[in-house]
């Protein structure tokens, strides 16, 4: 008889734990998986998936508008937010089918329901206890609520954004992160009016400095209203919507207020450290390159441990674990040069290092911009620009950050990322022919390189003692 119920339990139906458990399921694994809300987790429920269908529905305001300079006369168009709304909601409900078929197709048994470990080969769920030889957590993460704010009780988060009952006509927004700077422009383009506080002088803390502030400046001039440098101190709740008060004793009015103040690990409640799984200070699981934690047959893989937290790693992390001890194929997770997109509009995209960081690992560095109109806003007259930069190591000529800020960003850094990863040179970049006419031809075609700062600085001296002198 089998000394266990499954050889694999996973605790957690988001995109990692059901990458692993499908795939540790194809090859032969009695796999069991508990899920205590919609198997798909945040990505398809709460996160990427609504949130990407969203941002195409935002567009359309201002495609209707693009359209007159190319000859379209377009009637007064009209939004329904109830019906983009249900739209969203029957794809998400195939979504979830889709998962429960996959999961059923790769013989894995799901058990609904949260999951407890009971000891290190125990997991409870709703009362009754499966044994499994190795136990995966994957229970992602959960938005953070700041507990120092008075009357944070009012505020809503990510989750209950994407399914609004009524469109807000007034909405403030908390945090300048990718949360933040996504659903600004999706209501913004809906038809709210959006204000955005942030505590920096710019949105996307953690990016590089010119895709920061070159987006602060684009959301701006959508008519995104940037409070910048500022702090929430407390938050009232009005018969006609929130009242927001500032530390620095501003008022901002809204309909509603949505904090996008970060993601903490969902590791509360489980069970982890009376078994002797090791969080760190945030509540991550600890793991080694394995996604091993520290009890020896206990794995961790997606938000839970906060390494990267984006959905395409956290199924590699998954796929990783499962070809590892499920099929004699040992393989880590390579952490390094992964790409990221913020679905902002305009978007950004990202792979690589950022100039700040490339100057504090490689020393010197030969930093390529280019900014720019975007062909299509040369007849739609729009005022919107696009930015791109390469960060080069300047010993090796590797090509260390592409960096881009404008329509269809995450698109062409994508393939950008392939050429970063195999650790392509300045000059392999040049030699390669651009597509024309494309935005993404112009990360071929960059020549000029931009001053180092210190050349930028004694230059700028130079020109005030000059013009000091000529009076």
């Amino acid at each position: 008889m089998a000394r266990y119920d499954f050889d694999l339990f996973t605790i957690g139906g988001g995109s990692g734990g059901v990458a692993a458990s499908r795939r540790a399921g194809s090859y032969g694994a009695k796999v069991g998986l508990c899920e205590d809300r919609d198997l798909g987790g945040t990505c398809v429920h709460r996160g990427c998936v609504p949130k990407k269908l969203l941002v195409y529905g935002s567009h359309f305001h201002e495609e209707f508008q693009d359209a007159a300079g190319y000859g379209w006369t377009v009637q007064e168009p009209a939004f329904d937010w109830a019906r983009l709304r249900e739209a969203k909601d029957k794809e998400l409900a195939r979504l979830g089918g889709v998962y429960a078929r996959l999961l059923r197709d790769s013989g894995v048994t799901v058990v609904q329901g949260r999951g407890r470990l009971v000891d290190a080969h125990t997991v409870e769920v709703g009362g009754k206890r499966y044994t499994a030889e190795r136990i995966l957590l994957a229970t992602g993460s959960r938005p953070y609520l700041p507990p120092d704010v008075a009357g944070i009780g009012h505020a809503l988060t990510s989750d209950d954004a994407l399914s609004f009952p009524e469109l807000p006509k007034r909405l403030a927004i908390v945090g300048g992160g990718y949360i933040g700077v996504e659903l600004a422009g999706i209501f913004h383009g809906l038809g709210s009016k959006v204000t955005v506080i942030v505590r920096s002088p710019t949105v996307l803390n953690g990016f590089d400095d010119d895709v920061r502030a070159f987006l602060t400046g684009e959301m701006r001039k959508k008519g995104i209203e940037l409070v910048t440098d500022t702090f929430i101190r407390d938050i009232e709740k009005r018969v006609d919507g929130v009242s927001l008060l500032t530390r620095g004793g501003d008022t901002i009015e809204a309909d509603a207020v949505l904090y996008a103040t970060g993601r903490v690990p969902n590791s509360g409640g489980l069970g982890l450290e009376e078994v002797g799984v090791e969080l760190d200070a945030r509540g991550a699981v600890k793991v080694d390159e394995w996604s091993r934690t520290s009890v020896e047959n206990i794995y961790a893989v997606g938000d839970l441990t906060d390494r990267i937290n984006l959905t395409p790693v956290a199924i590699a992390e998954g796929r990783a674990m499962a070809e590892t001890l499920f099929h004699n194929n040992p393989m880590k997770m390579d952490h390094t040069n992964v790409p990221s997109a913020v679905f902002s509009q305009p978007p950004v995209a990202c792979v690589g290092l950022t100039e700040l960081e490339a100057r504090e690992r490689c020393g010197q560095v030969d930093v390529y911009v280019a900014n720019f109109k975007p062909m299509k806003h040369t007849l739609s007259g729009r005022d919107e620009r696009t930015m791109m930069k390469l960060v080069v190591e300047r010993a090796t000529q590797r090509v260390l950050g592409c960096h881009m800020v404008g329509a269809d960003a995450p698109e062409i850094i994508q393939g950008l990322a392939v050429a970063v990863k195999c650790g392509a040179t300045k000059a392999q970049f040049d030699s390669t022919v651009g597509i024309h006419p494309t935005a993404a031809e112009e990360f071929v075609t960059m020549r000029e390189k931009r001053p180092d700062p210190e050349t930028r600085l004694a230059a700028e001296r130079g020109h005030d003692a000059g013009a000091t002198g000529s009076h």
